[in-house]
């Protein structure tokens, strides 16, 4: 039998040193994070302008969701068009971002393919991922820019190579600025967001696709599968958790763009095509005291919150394990009839 302190030793937890090393996160959030997401909530049912201090309930949200007079239906479709903008150019870069990082992620990890230089490209690519957003915003509109100041170095390029040709009167270049226009300045944003974010979803997709037994892609060599096969069998399967974790980060962050939208323009008006709920906000929170609009911001914020939480559980919801799901539904069944059998003979099983 074991000793006394064979015992002791055994009962020996290390847990509390998992919750210390996350306790400085706790901490920092909720000094520094939780009263403002807390306050968020109080200013919404608050008015704006000089009635900021008053109390009016959910009248923000109904002129926000309904309007209501012309102001009201003015800030009313302001809302919803900068809605409508945050999901298309989420959509917009998500889409290819996920196409290309999962392609390049199938195509280093696989182990028939003898690519040379294959660290390096991986650091090239994850490279974009560390720039800041504003260092990238000024880039691109250096170089897709269009005025007296900024002439813009493609459009320069192509004007020397006779593509593109130049009215020395307004000196401007015969092509419409990729700063200006709702199709340009949209797709210009999501190729931005695009290459600032496919080399991180690459590394992780790289990462699940790494963890998967590497005796099933074996099994499926020796049985004669296909490359469009294996990737449709077993590496889609197996990584759809990595996938919905994918997903749902892109879809909260996507949601909350505000940097390279809000820089990428000129002057200090934001294309209303490119203002998205993030942006909407900030020009609420910070307009002139006696014309704030902090109760609709506040009220927008909550609707981006319950949005961002309705979109979260649906993907999780369409991306979740059926076969597991099917299991553990069978195991609640299984028990729930088990005891009920054991009410029948009064608690006692047979």
């Amino acid at each position: 039998m074991a000793s006394a302190a064979q015992r002791r030793i055994k009962s020996i937890s290390y847990a509390k040193y998992g919750y210390i090393f996350i306790l400085p996160f706790f901490l920092v959030y909720f000094f520094f994070q939780l009263w403002p997401l807390i306050n968020t909530f109080i200013v919404s049912f608050h008015g704006n302008g000089a009635n900021v201090n008053d109390f009016v309930g959910f009248e923000n949200y109904k002129v926000l969701l309904f309007g209501g007079g012309r102001r009201e239906a003015a800030i009313s479709k302001t809302f919803f068009n900068s809605f409508g903008n945050t999901l298309i150019l989420w959509i917009g870069n998500f889409i290819p971002q996920i196409a290309l990082s999962l392609s390049l992620a199938v195509w280093f990890t696989e182990a028939n393919l003898k690519i040379p230089g294959k660290e390096f490209f991986k650091i090239v690519m994850y490279l974009p991922n560390i720039i800041t957003a504003a260092s990238v915003a000024v880039l691109f509109l250096q170089l897709c820019g269009q005025s007296e100041t900024n002439p813009g170095a493609v459009n320069q390029i192509l004007n020397k190579l006779g593509i593109v040709g130049y009215d020395a009167a307004s000196k401007k270049y015969d092509v419409v600025p990729l700063i200006e226009g709702t199709t340009q300045s949209r797709v210009m944003v999501m190729f931005i967001q695009t290459w600032l974010w496919f080399g991180n979803t690459m590394i992780m997709l790289m990462s699940g696709i790494q963890g998967i037994n590497p005796s099933l892609f074996e099994a499926a060599s020796i049985d004669g599968a296909t490359s469009g096969q294996v990737f449709r069998k077993i590496t889609l399967p197996l990584l759809s958790p990595i996938l919905s974790y994918t997903l749902v980060t892109s879809m909260i962050g996507g949601l909350q763009m505000f940097d390279i939208p809000y820089l990428f323009h000129n002057g200090q008006i934001v294309n209303k095509d490119l203002k998205t709920i993030a942006v909407l906000i900030y020009e609420y929170f910070h307009a002139q005291a006696d014309e704030n609009k902090m109760g609709y911001a506040g009220a927008a914020s909550v609707l981006l919150f319950f949005v961002t939480l309705v979109l979260g559980c649906i993907a999780f919801y369409m991306t979740r394990d059926k076969d597991a799901a099917a299991k553990k539904k069978q195991r609640r069944k299984m028990a729930k009839q088990l005891k009920k059998e054991s009410k029948q003979f009064g608690g006692f099983s047979i």
